[in-house]
């Protein structure tokens, strides 16, 4: 078994992310990304936004019209388009909503998921996997029996994966890994897919004073020695975390960040000295990414840092710095 990839390198694109959101996406960030050389873009997906918390089996077709419009410029510019499942009946990280049932346990739950991931499969067959991927859930918790065993995550995934492949046979998965994308799947090892990690560690560098999270007692952001969860990083760190998930290889599973980025309160100057060395060692190890984001508080446009000075981009507010540095690898 070998799944090649490209190394892909690219954005998340927010506008499906939550159940607030538009799905209106703009043609201009694929032009932007196109010339700046980047060849990816996920897309995190809200089910809501097309379905319904009473009942998860409706499915609302012409919302996909919006993200048929995102695979058509994804095509036109030469970028690979990831549809991601950010928040699926009974589970997800983002807390805007509490999910009355639990995806991992749950009979019908997990029914209606496959729903979704069939319905997906129906409508976008015979689009190469050259152009599209699919990111069956992000950030799956770190096991635990009253929540998700390991045992509980892999059947969902390869039930899912059984009945996407009755519809379109090549289409290639992503998979996250466990503990919220931060520990590899050693076991679920299935042809034509790709296993995805994060970039969020330290955390106290990558969430300083992040509203969503408990982040009172992190201390100021530091690089080197970043705190995290009670431990001190430096790029060695890193590099052994890494290294941990590059030996998914030995089994034919290659390897995808399919997050990362640090919020706008850590000073830019700290984000940008571990965004080196982040970026580094994932050349080094030919390991591909997408930032967390495009446009906001991670991102290189509109980020609102006070401590940058931004370059003006046909009504934006460009970090030429952190853009550059993103290209450089």
């Amino acid at each position: 078994m070998n799944n090649t990839i490209p190394r892909w390198r690219g954005f998340n694109l927010l506008e499906a992310f939550s159940i607030k959101s538009t799905g209106n996406f703009k043609e201009e960030d694929f032009l932007w990304m196109a010339q700046w050389d980047f060849n990816f873009v996920r897309i995190p997906m809200c089910h809501l936004l097309w379905s319904d918390r009473g009942n998860p089996f409706i499915i609302r077709e012409d919302f996909f019209e919006k993200i048929d419009r995102v695979i058509f410029w994804g095509e036109k510019y030469g970028i690979h388009i990831c549809i991601s499942l950010h928040r699926a009946p009974g589970y997800s990280v983002n807390k805007e909503v509490e999910e009355k049932t639990n995806l991992w346990k749950d009979e019908t739950a997990q029914e209606a998921f496959i729903h979704h991931w069939s319905f997906i499969a129906r409508r976008y067959k015979g689009i190469s996997s050259t152009h599209l991927s699919f990111n069956l859930i992000n950030e799956p918790p770190f096991p635990d029996p009253q929540i998700m065993s390991v045992e509980d995550h892999n059947s969902l995934i390869k039930r899912t994966i059984t009945e996407i492949r009755k519809i379109d046979p090549e289409r290639l998965i992503i998979i996250d890994g466990l503990g919220y994308g931060n520990i590899p799947v050693d076991d679920l090892t299935i042809e034509n897919t790709v296993q995805s990690c994060r970039g969020y560690i330290p955390f106290s560098v990558t969430h300083y004073k992040a509203e969503w999270v408990d982040s009172k007692d992190f201390p100021v952001p530091e690089w080197p020695n970043g705190w995290h969860f009670g431990e001190y990083w430096n790029r060695e760190k890193l590099l052994e975390h890494y290294l941990t998930w590059i030996k998914l290889r030995q089994k034919g599973i290659e390897v995808f960040c399919g997050e990362m980025g640090a919020y706008n309160k850590t000073p830019h100057d700290v984000v940008l000295k571990w965004l080196e060395d982040l970026l580094e060692i994932f050349k080094t190890l030919n390991i591909g990414f997408a930032l967390w984001n495009f446009r906001g508080p991670f991102g290189i446009l509109d980020s609102e840092r006070k401590d940058v000075e931004y370059e003006e981009w046909y009504g934006h507010k460009l970090d030429r710095k952190m853009l550059e540095l993103l290209r450089k690898y």
